[in-house]
């Protein structure tokens, strides 16, 4: 496996549209079971664009290999409540990025952003069949908790205090 950098990036451009459409692709074969119809890929990304991962009160995280080939991104934004809270958005590890500790790696990136941004807190949800995510959030103190303001259609909500 190459090695990776993470760093922040603008959320506009073919490259992120294109890994956004890979994402919501590999959510709705898993989650949905079936693989996501253009319609619908559509109608998710006009719901709840990622647009919003960007300053001032968000940002966008890729990982690059040493090539410059995306590997996987992560992004937060600024929920508005108190205490400041971010949110975890968009994490996600394309196949060829899989099995080198990336995951952590992007999570960690999204924690030490928050910090940045004066978060006191993170939060984060998923689906019940993304079972790495869970154990990933599990593994790095996120306790599950109650949904949260401004959350999307999720099975698992999570929360984690940013020391």
């Amino acid at each position: 496996m190459s090695s990776w950098t993470i760093k922040p990036e603008p959320v506009t451009g073919a490259a992120v549209d294109e890994v956004m459409r890979q994402y919501f692709t590999e959510m709705g074969r898993r989650v949905l079971g079936r693989s996501a119809t253009e319609a619908e890929l559509r109608t998710v990304l006009a719901k709840d664009p990622h647009h919003d991962l960007s300053p001032p009160d968000g940002e966008f995280l890729v990982a690059r290999n040493d090539r410059g080939e995306l590997l996987g991104c992560a992004g937060l934004r600024l929920l508005g409540c108190t205490p400041k809270t971010a949110e975890l958005k968009r994490m996600y590890v394309r196949p060829a990025g899989r099995g080198a500790g990336l995951g952590r790696g992007l999570l960690l990136a999204v924690e030490e952003s928050a910090r940045r941004l004066g978060a006191a807190r993170i939060v984060c949800e998923t689906n019940t069949q993304l079972t790495e995510a869970r154990a990933l959030y599990a593994r790095y103190g996120y306790e599950e908790t109650t949904p949260y303001e401004g959350h999307g259609r999720a099975d698992h909500w999570y929360a984690k205090a940013l020391g």
